[in-house]
Formats: C-alpha cells, sequence, structure tokens
C-alpha cells in the first residue's frame, strides 16, 4: 500500500486519539492517567494531574495507529465513565473510584479531562458523553 494525501472534510466519529501503551487493557470510557508500570494507568486519585484522558471508543482520526496499547481521546467528543451526580457544563476530573472521572467545578488548570456534555443524577457509577479539551 502507498501512502494517500487527501483532505478530509467529515468524519464518521468525534475525537482525536494517540495510542499509548497501557499496563491493562482499559474498555472505551476509562478515564487513564500517566504512571502505572507502562505509559498510563486507569485513575486512582481525585483531581490527579498526572491525567491523560480517556480510552476512545472510535476515533475519527488516531495517530501511532501502528503501535500497541490503548486509543487516548485527546480532544472531542466520548462517553466517559463517572460518578457522582454530574450537571450538564461541569468540569470533569480523576476520581479515586478506579478509571472514572467526576464532577469538579474549582481545579486547577492541568487537572480537567473535559466538559460534561450529558448530565447524570444520583451517586452511581453511570457513563455520559464529555467534550475532551
Amino acid at each position: 500500500a502507498g501512502t494517500i494525501t487527501a483532505t478530509a472534510t467529515q468524519a464518521q466519529y468525534a475525537d482525536l486519539a494517540e495510542i499509548y501503551s497501557a499496563d491493562e487493557d482499559y474498555e472505551a470510557g476509562t478515564v487513564v492517567v500517566f504512571g502505572g508500570d507502562a505509559e498510563v494507568t486507569a485513575c486512582t486519585e481525585d483531581v490527579d494531574h498526572r491525567v491523560a484522558g480517556v480510552v476512545s471508543t472510535e476515533p475519527a482520526y488516531l495517530m501511532n495507529s501502528d503501535a500497541d496499547g490503548v486509543a487516548i481521546a485527546l480532544k472531542g467528543r466520548v462517553p466517559c465513565k463517572v460518578t457522582g451526580h454530574i450537571e450538564k457544563g461541569a468540569l470533569i476530573v480523576t476520581s479515586s473510584i478506579k478509571g472514572h472521572g467526576m464532577q469538579a467545578n474549582q481545579v486547577e488548570a492541568g487537572r480537567v479531562i473535559g466538559k460534561a456534555i450529558q448530565s447524570k443524577e444520583g451517586d452511581g457509577e453511570g457513563v455520559i458523553e464529555i467534550l475532551v479539551v
């Protein structure tokens, strides 16, 4: 196969992602941080400054596509595992629940994963769409 040079005008999927080596095979929506035995691992701390992103479902553009690991959404719209009450538009950060994000609207720069596109009621765990920023 050769190299194709073209201009994309639209994409079926909604995020830009890059492959990172992971210490486990994480499912889509898992919140990961830099650390562990590989480049990334599931988050386990509230508002962790090591945040890397969210495991992508099917990225519109995937960088380092030949590498081994998981696709981490760097920008765009993706499902995200969350815990606790989430308000639409809230900032999403890491939580102490492994691989889940949570709402935290007063945080330092560099600790935010994205913004909630959907709300979630209640204290339990769930999955919502977020905009990775």
